[in-house]
């Protein structure tokens, strides 16, 4: 694989919100779900994962730094010169613990491996803090996705099928209210072990779709709502869409642009649905889309009779 810092198109400096957005940018543009059927596009999309699953985890990214992994993750080989005993276990190599044809002694075969030596064998085969005789299980590696979400499922919550750039797909829950930006981690999805330990895990991280209506700050949803002119000066029950369905509020008499009503209980979900936010409902005088005489007539007489000035109270 090349490297990940070119596939992502980001400097090693990079910081890693910018690793990050680089990565969202391009898993966008080469999801298989919107390249059906395209093998370069899904090749690249696993070239990409791959490089951010890489260097977008702040540990993988430093060992990868310090050259101890190569661009595929893979533990480099050490420099270090090994001294290989000529004989098998109980051959001619004489008194000295042996594995593999190594000397770990240093019996009548010659000078052999030293305590040290032989230490960085083992974690070289089976991972940092292995001992001779005991090769440990290591939990293979995570793998890291990106997957887009409707807003309404996100905050909602449902389940959907993501498709791996392998051909798999993984049928993922999305709790109700994940944020954006979030991570689902499904356990036993990532990379086999390499010494029968637990599979790593998938961490999917969410990317919420804008709504054409409603829009999100922290718990709570705020609508822009249109009202007309009848509506603001007598007041009345209304129809508000909500996540949930639309439901019946009331409007005060009077009400101006800008005043903003508060639907209690109806915004996103929390601790599993025991609490919501509220919708916070943002009244916006509208009037018709061609002019009415009736209206202008009203309009212009009423201005005479009772004139005042909305702006009186702006800051001078």
């Amino acid at each position: 694989m090349r490297d990940p810092y070119d596939i992502l198109g980001v400097s090693k400096s990079a910081k890693a919100d910018e690793i990050k957005k680089a990565y969202r940018k391009l898993a966008k543009q080469l999801h298989p779900d919107t390249h059906p059927g395209d093998k370069k596009v899904a090749d690249r999309f696993k070239e990409v994962t791959a490089a951010y699953d890489l260097v977008g985890d702040a540990e993988k990214r430093a060992r990868f730094d310090r050259g101890e992994v190569d661009a595929q993750g893979n533990e480099r080989p050490t420099h270090r010169r090994q001294h290989a005993h000529a004989g098998g276990p109980g051959g001619a190599g004489g008194a000295g613990d042996s594995f593999f044809g190594f000397n770990f002694g240093g019996g009548r075969g010659g000078p052999g491996m030293n305590e040290e030596d032989a230490e960085d064998i083992f974690a070289q085969m089976f991972g940092r803090g292995a001992r001779r005789g005991s090769a440990q299980p290591t939990k293979g590696g995570d793998r890291r996705y990106s997957m887009r979400v409707a807003f309404l499922d996100a905050v909602r919550g449902a389940k959907r099928r993501l498709t791996l750039p392998d051909g798999r797909a993984l049928d993922v829950t999305i709790p109700a209210g994940i944020g954006d930006g979030q991570t689902i981690r499904l356990r036993g999805q990532g990379e086999a072990s390499p010494i029968a330990g637990q599979a790593g895990d998938a961490l999917i991280e969410v990317e919420i779709e804008p709504h054409g209506l409603f829009t999100r700050k922290g718990d709570d949803i705020h609508i822009d709502l249109p009202i007309t002119l009848a509506e603001a000066v007598l007041g009345g029950k209304i129809e508000v869409p909500t996540i949930d369905g639309p439901v019946s509020m009331g409007v005060p008499k009077g009400s101006n642009s800008g005043g903003t009503l508060r639907l209690k209980g109806k915004g996103v979900p929390r601790d599993r649905g025991r609490v919501r936010g509220d919708q916070l409902v943002h009244l916006v005088v509208t009037l018709p889309d061609s002019t009415d005489p009736d209206l202008e007539r009203f309009a212009t007489e009423w201005g005479k009779k009772r004139p005042y000035d909305p702006r009186a109270k702006l800051p001078r």
